[in-house]
Parts: C-alpha cells; structure tokens; sequence
C-alpha cells in the first residue's frame, strides 16, 4: 500500500481506538504497532523495546517526578490561604478588586506547582468560598479562575514544558525561560480583562473592603515571602546555569517539605498522600511518552510524517496560515484529550512541517503550550472546566461559556507571540550558562 493509504488506515485505527475509550498510551503504542506491521518489514518487537527504553530512561524525565512532588506538597499545605491573606489587601485598589486575586494567586501557585488542574484546585477552592461570600459576580468568579488556571502550564516549572522538552529534543532550562515574559503577560491580559469587565458593569462589583493601613498590608504580605523564595530558588538556579531543571527540581521539593513543615501541614498522611499522587501522574506521563516513542518511530517508518509535510508545502501555505491551521486543529483536539496526550500524539506528525516551515521549535514549544491552555477550557474535556465543576455545581458548558473570554485572551496571546516573537526568544538568550 502507498503511503495515502497508509496514513488513512492510521488516522482511522487512532479514531476508532480513542473513540472506544482505550487509553492514550495504548492507543499510542497499538497504532504504531498496526503501522509498523501492515507497512513496513522491521522487526516490531526490537523496535518497541528498544525505544520504549529509550523514552522511559532519559535522563531528561527526572524532572518530571520532581516537580509534580513539589506541586503535590503544596497543594497539601496552607499556602493557598496564606496567599490570599498575602495578595487581597494590594488588589482593593484595582478595577474588578479581589478579583484578580483569582489571576494573581493563580501565577504565583503556578511557578511552584507546573499543573493546570493543581492550580486551577488549590486557588478555586481558597477563593471560590471567599469571593461568594462577598458578594462577587459568580460567573466571573468561575471565568477568571478557569482561565488563570491555565497558567500552570505556561509559567515555569511546566510539567507540559518537560513533556515537550522530551518530545522535540528542545532544552528543558531554556523553555522553563522562555515561559516567563509571555507568562507575565498572559496574566496582565487577563487582569486588564477582569478590569475592564468591572468598569463597565460596576454594579455587578461590590463595595470596596474597609482600608488597610500600609503597616498591616505589609504584615499580611509576610505570608508570601516563603513562596517566593521558593520561586527565586527554582528558576533563578535554573536562570543563573548553577543548576539544572532536575537539580532545580530537587530544591524544590527540599522548598516545599520546608514550607509544609513550616505551616504545620506536614505529617505522615500528607507526605504519603503527595508521594503516591505524584507517583500516580508521573507514571501515567511516563506511559504515554512510551506509546509516544514507539508511534514516533513507526510513523518514521511507514514515511506518514514526510508525506504530511510534502502536503503541507504543496499548499503553499504561509507561516502565518499554518499556524492558524494548528491551532484550529489542537483546539478541536482539545475538546476530546487532555494536553499532555495532545503534544506527545501530535509531535511525530507535526514536528517535520514545523521544521519544514522554519518556525523556532522553541519558539513552538511556547505557542503550543498556550494553545494547549486554550483546550484546558474548551468543553467537552477542558480539564480546568472537570477540576471546577464540583467545586461550583455547575456544568460543563455553563464554566465553558464563563471561561470563554479568557479562551479569546490567550487567542490574542497567541497573535502577540507572532507579531512579537522576542517575548520567547529573547529571555533565554540572556541565560548564564
């Protein structure tokens, strides 16, 4: 069979194998062993134990493990009430007030978590109640933290950011840098957003809290002073070339036992409940970048990536195009799988266009992250929008139609890093190291 028919067979076997609910990393695995058989003479079993240990054994991954420990740490602490304490008395002033405490607290949580869903969790389940009960709009509520959720994708330690890292053969450190100025700017969007949604519906924004003086603001704001530490700890190793993602990762969780131990939180259940739900994740990431490795390989073999490719330069399709085209297709995609099945089930296939076109693959590890974010909030499998439903009674499409402005913010986020492709590039070229 050619390689037309070849790349039909395949798409249908992945449809039909997603569609009966079999899992990503089985799916992944199963598809490149039916293309390896039907079009190519190479001896399968040599080739998926020779990579799937090859995937599973990068030295790369043991960041991975690291970061989502330290998350899982933190989610288990008082950092979350302790953030509010520390932010709400510096947002009053501001158009929208504690509102944007859903966006900052969310940034903050991320540098130190790298999960969307994790973030999206610890915040809601501070300010959901708090907010509510002041008398905030409750949609905005939802929408707000929906949307700033998803910075725990962008802002570095990413656990999206390894995956890719690991997928495209693009340094970890630099991404981790890289995803620092667009996500600085991801959250003033949101914020400006937040603001400019309050001045014009001021009666859907309650009074103003009592005024603080700027001794008792500067004594509440101590509660933050640890997990910034924290953050400085992490990147700035990572920033200064005296340490890398892995080792930085070790100073996080060491960070984060402090912390919990620091507030009280830390005891055996919490320490075994964070070891067994990191283990938990870890092992599922490292189970689909397995079925990732063997269908990255297969697809190599049966030529379906060249063939994409040569079709994509035959429609002489600008940069600008083709990347429209991606993200309208990850974001479909996003409506039936989470983002990590999503980067490693699409790199093999993607991966020779990109490179064919001329895009900076670290550039198009930051566009895909945030196109990634705009999929956590899409129903019907936008994972920020399952984390949120029990924490608000409300369905899936009622969240989604909330978070759907902050979907049009990260589109216009995506335009930004187009037109201006130095707030990737020009961070890591700065690094030490």
């Amino acid at each position: 069979m050619d390689q037309t028919t070849a790349s039909i067979v395949v798409m249908v076997t992945m449809f039909l194998m997603l569609g009966a609910g079999v899992w990503v990393a089985l799916a992944l695995a199963g598809v490149g062993f039916i293309a390896m058989a039907l079009f190519t003479t190479r001896p399968i079993g040599m080739v998926m134990a020779t990579n799937i240990w090859g995937a599973s054994t990068s030295w790369t991954l043991t960041a991975l493990p690291l970061f989502i420990w330290m998350g899982e740490i933190l989610f288990r602490t008082r950092i979350s009430s302790d953030m509010f304490k520390g932010l709400a008395p510096w947002m009053g002033w501001l158009p929208g007030r504690l509102m944007h405490v859903n966006i900052v607290g969310c940034s903050i949580f991320a540098a130190v978590s790298g999960s969307s869903a994790a973030t999206a969790a610890t915040i809601g389940r501070m300010t959901i109640p708090e907010l509510t009960r002041r008398g905030y709009d409750p949609m905005m509520i939802v929408g707000s933290l929906a949307g700033a959720g998803t910075l725990g994708l962008l802002i570095p330690p990413s656990i999206i950011m390894i995956v890719y890292g690991v997928a495209a053969d693009v340094s970890i450190a630099r991404l981790f840098i890289a995803g620092v100025i667009p996500g600085i700017l991801l959250t003033s969007l949101f914020m400006a957003y937040v603001g400019g949604w309050s001045l014009l519906n001021p009666k859907r924004v309650p009074p103003p809290e009592p005024r603080q003086s700027f001794a008792e603001k500067l004594r509440d704001t101590g509660s933050l002073i640890p997990v910034i530490l924290l953050i400085v700890a992490v990147l700035g190793s990572i920033y200064v070339g005296i340490a890398t993602p892995t080792e930085a990762a070790g100073v996080g969780v060491l960070g984060s036992l402090i912390l919990a131990l620091a507030t009280g939180t830390l005891n055996w259940a919490t320490f075994r409940d964070s070891v067994l739900g990191a283990a938990h994740t870890s092992c599922m990431i490292g189970f689909i970048l397995a079925g990732a490795a063997f269908l990255t390989v297969a697809m190599g073999y049966t030529g379906i990536p060249r063939l994409l490719a040569e079709w994509i330069t035959s429609m002489q399709l600008s940069t600008a195009a083709l990347l429209v085209v991606l993200t309208i297709f990850f974001v479909i995609m996003g409506c039936f799988l989470d983002g990590i099945s999503m980067v490693v089930l699409t790199t093999s296939v993607i991966m020779p266009m990109v490179q064919k076109a001329g895009i900076d693959l670290l550039w198009f590890g930051i566009y895909i992250v945030i196109v990634v974010e705009m999929a956590q909030i899409t129903p019907p499998v936008g994972f920020n929008l399952f984390v949120l439903q029990p924490m608000t009674g409300k369905d899936i499409f009622t969240i989604g139609k909330a978070a759907f402005p902050f979907f049009v913010v990260m589109a216009l986020m995506v335009v930004l890093l187009w037109v201006f492709p130095e707030l990737v590039t020009w961070l890591p070229s700065k690094m030490i190291g």
